[in-house]
This record gives structure tokens, C-alpha cells and sequence, in this order.
């Protein structure tokens, strides 16, 4: 689901509540989902699930080799 496919949803189950609004809700939402990330806390929606961002060192990639087109 997109942000504006939630936003529509929100809307019609809402009808009190004009479109404009309920975009500003969900966007005032999400960026205060992302603010709490950035700031290195742990978000919880009940019946949702938990989201945290975990460091992690860097790692070692591995490089395949070229890929042959086939012509």
C-alpha cells in the first residue's frame, strides 16, 4: 500500500474528515515515525509490529565477475 492509497482508505472509512486533513494526520505520522528512528528510538504499532535501525559494521562484498550479454 502507498502512502496516498492509505490516505485515500483513511479518507472514505472517515467521511467527516476533509481529504486535506487526513493527509496532513498521516504525513504528521510518519514524520514523527522517522524523527523517532533518526534519534535512535524504538517505534511500536500495536498490532503492526516494531521497527528500530541496528548498526551494523561494513562487510565484505563479492564481485561475480562481468556478465555476457547474449547477443
Amino acid at each position: 500500500m502507498t502512502k496516498s492509497e492509505l490516505i485515500a482508505r483513511l479518507a472514505a472509512a472517515n467521511p467527516h474528515l476533509y481529504q486535506r486533513d487526513v493527509e496532513r494526520i498521516v504525513t504528521t505520522i510518519f514524520e514523527e515515525i522517522s524523527a523517532a528512528l533518526a534519534r535512535g528510538d524504538r517505534v511500536e504499532l500495536r498490532g503492526f509490529g516494531a521497527f528500530s535501525v541496528k548498526q551494523r559494521g561494513a562487510r565484505v562484498g563479492r564481485n561475480p565477475g562481468p556478465v555476457h550479454p547474449s547477443a
